[in-house]
């Protein structure tokens, strides 16, 4: 039995159909189970009846009653291991008893679904506190994206973070390294982005049709190697799916290294001995904390793997970080 849950729709799942979030998001409850709970009005969402089509908006909460799990997945579809505690643990960077923030490795998902078997939600129940209240995500990165994910124990805080991402005040950084160089130093990429059909259905696209959501991302590089390649700082302003990955390789004309979905798994360097892995990496978040609005700031160190690159290139990380908050970033 999984008991009651309200999950809050984030920004990357604005518009999307009631029956398909639930399939996403709630993978514990069978997709023929969860239609009839829509149509019986079992799950609501803002406490008002919906229907299975119906589309969701950012923000809005969806509760999801406790139903029995009999034949069903494990309710967080896990493979269990003996050093998953130590593990999530290892992960944690900042801890004040009701945030959490996490560094995500890029060998991981986020959340469970479409076959995955071990991942950070399911995770999160070894984060418990004394008062048995385990860690929500408030956001989600890609699997193959490390960084800073941020969580939280109580409803207030998940609502006030959740705020802050869907009203803009969260400031991102993402640091990535694109092959080849893009001409511009710095600039802002304004594309909208829709999801792709038939064989790439995991893939988002620009495109101005009706179904497009606005995708917006400020951009400044940090460091070139010459024209082969360059260290850039991605700043999104809205979260749409693979917005930055998009951007970067369709509008920039410089996929991120190692991005197999857009055309970055090509981005090799004749006489480099690199990580084939995605070198997308969520540096840092600032945002107000939920609880009296003092200034949270998380910044995650980068990945073995990805500071090797870092090194082969000689991009500076510590100078990067300077220069950002040189410039008010």
């Amino acid at each position: 039995m999984s008991g009651e849950r309200i999950i809050k729709v984030s920004e990357e799942d604005d518009g999307q159909r009631l029956d398909r979030w639930i399939k996403k998001r709630a993978p514990e409850v069978p997709y023929v189970l969860a239609q009839k709970l829509i149509r019986k009005g079992a799950i609501r969402v803002d406490g008002r009846k919906s229907k299975t089509d119906s589309r969701l908006a950012a923000g809005q909460e969806v509760r999801i009653p406790a139903v029995e799990n009999r034949g069903a997945r494990d309710p967080k579809g896990m493979k269990r291991a003996a050093d998953d505690p130590d593990y999530i643990r290892s992960l944690v960077i900042y801890d004040d008893g009701d945030i959490v923030a996490l560094n995500k490795p890029g060998d991981i998902a986020t959340q469970g679904g479409g076959g995955v078997e071990r991942h950070i939600d399911g995770l999160l129940e070894h984060l418990k506190d004394k008062k048995d209240r385990r860690p929500r995500l408030i956001h989600r990165l890609d699997r193959d994206t490390s960084g800073v994910l941020l969580c939280a124990r109580t409803q207030e805080s998940v609502r006030g973070l959740g705020k802050s991402f869907h009203d803009r005040s969260a400031r991102k950084i993402y640091w990535a390294v694109v092959v080849p160089a893009p001409a511009q130093d710095e600039g802002t990429v304004k594309a909208p982005l829709a999801k792709a059909a038939g064989e790439h259905k995991d893939r988002m696209y620009v495109d101005e049709g009706e179904e497009s959501k606005m995708a917006i991302t400020d951009f400044v590089v940090m460091e070139r190697a010459g024209k082969k390649a360059a260290f850039i700082a991605f700043l999104p302003r809205t979260g749409r799916t693979h917005q930055i990955r998009v951007h970067a390789a369709d509008v920039l004309g410089c996929p991120i290294m190692g991005d197999g979905k857009y055309g970055g798994s090509s981005a090799r360097l004749e006489g480099m001995d690199l990580s084939p892995r995605l070198h997308l990496h969520a540096r840092r978040l600032v945002l107000p904390h939920p609880k009296g609005g003092k200034r949270l700031d998380f910044t995650a160190p980068l990945p073995q793997e990805l500071q090797k690159t870092w090194d082969s290139f000689g991009f500076d990380a510590a100078a990067a970080d300077r220069h950002l908050a040189d410039i008010g970033v």
